[in-house]
């Protein structure tokens, strides 16, 4: 890989793209397919998108990028603030979890039915994400026909989430292998180490930071921060509850990244990765380019009409991502 990054930074000395440093530019190029005239939009300030060629059935994945006349310094500190940071009107919910996560993180997330149902939920037949193990375990932990079942089952799948999440933390024992809510089970780490197989644009920028999404806890980044946080969100029918792992880096003084990965989706998601990159304006360091991708895996785009599909999910990905990257560009400019 680093080969390769290489060579496409040669190719690209002494050309100037959109006023990227040349390491950028062979990614935004090579890895992310923008176009000539996409990147002269770009050095115009104006908002970029498209999807990107995926191999894999029910892949998804769209960049999007827009050049921002600010500090980059205040993007990064944004982030860290995740629960403001992802505040908008889709996101019902939100909290972020302590080191190590504690079941009180999540006193301000609510269960209801529509999130899940405990009297509605069996093997291959349930309304949320679980292994089956788990779902066999829950009419005898929790009494569905209870006056209080409801609320006992939202404290029991709190409890259940906890234990995936510091199983996932600190590696230990208790972490989700399997989702076994529908006919056909879901295997989440081998769907995210398909997504890394296909985003070579992340070892192309830090190799230490592929590694570190790959391998998390057993093998870290220097300087990389950790956090984690969940959140409930206004998707399709009905909302759904996950839990996000983000990692906060800045190789150089030029170059910072920020990437995300899904631990938990109780709906809709198989497994997820986003990757945000800020670059300082070559031309000029009172800007910088900041670029977004995300790559997801969902079973709803497998299988019948599931070209359909994914051509509407991901034309409202490409609008909903054009919407974020102008709020931003707003957000940041402003005095």
């Amino acid at each position: 890989m680093t080969r390769i990054v290489a060579t496409l930074v040669a190719l690209l000395a002494g050309v100037q793209v959109a006023a990227l440093d040349p390491e950028i530019s062979a990614v935004f190029s090579h890895f992310w397919r923008f176009s000539a005239s996409e990147l002269a939009d770009l050095k115009k300030g104006r908002v970029v998108k498209h999807g990107i060629e995926t191999p894999a059935p029910g892949e998804m994945a769209v960049v999007g990028a827009v050049r921002v006349v600010a500090r980059q310094s205040a993007l990064v500190d944004a982030v860290r603030n995740i629960i403001e940071f992802k505040k908008n009107p889709d996101v019902l919910e939100i909290g972020r979890f302590s080191d190590p996560p504690q079941l009180e993180d999540m006193s301000a997330l609510t269960v209801g039915k529509d999130d899940f149902d405990p009297a509605s939920c069996f093997v291959t037949d349930c309304g949320i994400r679980l292994p089956a193990d788990v779902i066999r375990r829950l009419p005898e932990e929790v009494d569905v026909k209870a006056p209080d079942a409801q609320q006992r089952a939202a404290l029991w799948f709190k409890n259940v989430l906890l234990t995936h999440v510091n199983a996932y933390w600190v590696g230990g024992p208790g972490r989700f292998l399997t989702y076994d809510d529908g006919d056909q089970p879901i295997w989440p780490v081998a769907e995210f180490d398909g997504l890394m197989l296909n985003t070579p644009a992340i070892a192309a920028l830090s190799t230490a930071l592929r590694d570190h999404l790959a391998a998390f806890p057993s093998t870290r980044m220097a300087g990389a921060q950790d956090l984690l946080y969940w959140s409930k969100e206004k998707f399709g029918i009905e909302p759904f509850i996950t839990v996000t792992h983000v990692v906060i880096v800045c190789p150089s003084e030029r170059m910072c990244l920020v990437a995300s990965r899904d631990v938990y989706s109780s709906r809709y998601i198989d497994a997820s990765l986003a990757l945000t990159v800020t670059s300082l304006d070559a031309a000029d360091n009172r800007a910088f380019y900041l670029a977004y991708m995300n790559r997801s895996r969902s079973s709803s785009l497998k299988g019948r009409l599931s070209g359909l599909r994914k051509s509407i999910a991901e034309r409202r990905a490409r609008g909903g991502l054009e919407e974020t990257l102008t709020r931003l560009k707003r957000r940041f400019e402003a005095p």
